[in-house]
């Protein structure tokens, strides 16, 4: 999809009181709060800004991919996950707290365009509800990926949800650095390679950004481990939606990581000045 194809997009008609000042939603409620006390983002570009509130980041949540299996739902409901439903999916939240994912992966691993219908159908039946939305991305697509990201960011000003950039391979800090802030996180896409080499200054990033971090398709303890020493505030991965024995450990590494054993070194828990400018 291109950008043309893109303002082709029609905003969900719940929108209009979010975008028009006559109802206040989420993100813009959390900015609020975020600009009075300092922690909107603007201290990491000015030295003349004071963060005059300690953060206090939640532990880690884990996300699962919409599953219609009954126990493993009741698995992943006994253990406080959450769901990532994905626009090119059955758009079903099983009453379980929920984010959107835009569906170009599926798109990707189908080898077919992005579905922007998909998408506008997931925004318009779920978006006001969500926890956070993934902008539409291109997967591995670097700067490409971030052009249509924007197009779409534009498209859903004012709409009360949190959105998620995605980054992709060969994107750096300072390419998405002043788009970020508490309403506007980030979302580390990218091969897996390139993921798990960059986890840590996408991590030191969103520190000096406030912004959230989540990090896509993580599937095993270590990985869960390792996104936790980096800040991240939340992962997804598919296995706990396809196979109910494998949530136990998974879980169990994730309350390890983020509550039992912190990791010392973890940016989200240091003072800003504590945090390198260039993300190295």
């Amino acid at each position: 999809m291109n950008t043309q194809q893109a303002t082709q997009y029609q905003q969900p008609a719940w929108m209009e009181p979010y975008t028009s000042g006559r109802k206040i939603g989420f993100a813009q409620g959390m900015m609020a709060y975020a600009d009075y006390y300092g922690v909107d983002g603007s201290a990491d570009l000015d030295d003349e800004v004071e963060e005059r509130l300690p953060l206090m980041p939640r532990p880690m949540v884990s996300y699962a991919s919409r599953t219609g299996t009954r126990r493993n739902l009741d698995a992943m409901r006994a253990a406080g996950w959450h769901l990532l439903v994905s626009a090119k999916g059955v758009l079903r939240t099983e009453g379980l707290p929920y984010a959107i994912d835009n569906g170009a992966w599926s798109s990707f691993m189908q080898k077919e365009p992005f579905d922007e219908l998909a998408f506008g159908r997931a925004v318009d039946r779920l978006g006001e509800s969500a926890e956070w939305i993934v902008l539409p991305d291109i997967v591995a697509g670097g700067m490409a990926s971030l052009e249509l990201s924007l197009c779409w960011l534009d498209r859903l000003k004012g709409i009360p949800t949190r959105l998620l950039l995605a980054v992709q391979n060969g994107m750096v800090p300072n390419d998405v650095r002043e788009l970020l802030s508490p309403s506007v996180g980030l979302f580390v896409g990218g091969d897996t390679d390139w993921k798990v080499s960059t986890v840590n200054m996408w991590g030191q990033l969103a520190r000096r950004r406030n912004c959230y971090l989540h990090v896509g398709r993580v599937n095993s303890a270590k990985r869960i481990k390792l996104c936790a020493a980096a800040g991240a505030n939340s992962v997804d991965g598919t296995s706990a939606s396809r196979f109910e024995k494998t949530l136990a450990p998974l879980d169990a590494a994730l309350v390890h990581s983020t509550v039992t054993q912190q990791d010392f070194f973890n940016p989200s828990r240091m003072g800003l000045g504590e945090v390198p400018f260039d993300c190295r």
